[in-house]
């Protein structure tokens, strides 16, 4: 049947997928292997890196002729304890960075699901064993990614965005590292004229903290202040709209975080820190 044979190629391009996106970042991994707290702290480091070279090698293996099973049997070890991992978070209701493909996509109902979806995958390669590759394979392979990934994007739809939670990992591609224990970066865009009025705002504040302005597009003007360009930063940390701020720490931990249209506004984001504690 074309669908079971078609699996091995959708399982192998997610692992690719997964492993490039988490190669970028290779400590961002290993702070969300970390953040599911089921291994001690100094085994998340080398824990990121075994998945990440599990996951090349499952792929190679299922690319490799004669491979297939048993790149297909190490994806689905990887996805089923990928899949205990969140559901032991979300069993002690914890936010969680799931670090699935690099980027920033909290443990929930999506990511469980396509979790499960993409293991089927895998116990199916598994069970068909190795076949030769067909060109047909391609778009069969292509439409059950697509079947997998679709449910977690469907209930994302569903759930406005209500930005970063304390306590979760602020993902940032590109970003410097921190001079400060406190950072706060202001998500902006060229087209937004309150981002543009609340520039000054941001460059007085450079005077007491550090501030780092974001933006998904390049060409904006920063004023003096260092500027990011990150194309997915609001969607891989559901920020629903510019001029909005994050304020972490120097492990780019959330402390405090919310909307900045108007300088009250980015006084109370401020003030979350200051009455917490932190």
């Amino acid at each position: 049947m074309i669908v079971a044979e078609s699996a091995y190629l959708a399982v192998a391009a997610m692992l690719l997928v997964a492993a490039l996106g988490k190669l970028r970042d290779v400590r961002g991994f290993a702070r969300s292997v970390a953040g599911y707290r089921v291994l001690p702290g100094g085994l998340a480091g080398p824990a990121a890196v075994a998945v990440l070279a599990a996951e090349l090698a499952a792929a190679g293996l299922l690319l490799a002729p004669g491979g297939q099973r048993w790149g297909a049997v190490v994806a689905a070890a990887l996805l089923a304890a990928f899949l205990a991992a969140m559901a032991s978070v979300l069993r002690r209701g914890m936010a969680v960075d799931c670090g699935c493909f690099g980027g920033r996509d909290l443990v929930g109902a999506g990511t469980l699901l396509r979790t499960g979806l993409l293991l089927v995958l895998a116990v199916t390669a598994a069970l068909t064993g190795p076949v030769a590759f067909a060109p047909v394979q391609l778009p069969v392979a292509a439409a059950l990614l697509g079947l997998a990934f679709l449910p977690a994007r469907l209930l994302r739809a569903g759930r406005p965005s209500s930005g970063p939670r304390p306590g979760t990992r602020f993902a940032l591609a590109g970003a410097p590292e921190p001079a400060g224990d406190r950072v706060v970066y202001a998500l902006v865009s060229p087209a937004c004229g309150l981002c543009r009025t609340m520039l000054p705002e941001f460059a007085a504040m450079a005077a007491r903290l550090e501030v780092v302005l974001v933006s998904a597009v390049d060409g904006y003007g920063g004023a003096g202040l260092p500027v990011v360009v990150d194309p997915d930063v609001f969607d891989r940390n559901d920020i629903p709209w510019p001029p909005y701020v994050v304020v972490t720490d120097r492990a780019r931990t959330v402390l405090a975080a919310g909307g900045a249209a108007e300088p009250a506004q980015l006084e109370q984001v401020l003030s979350r820190i200051d009455s917490s504690g932190r």
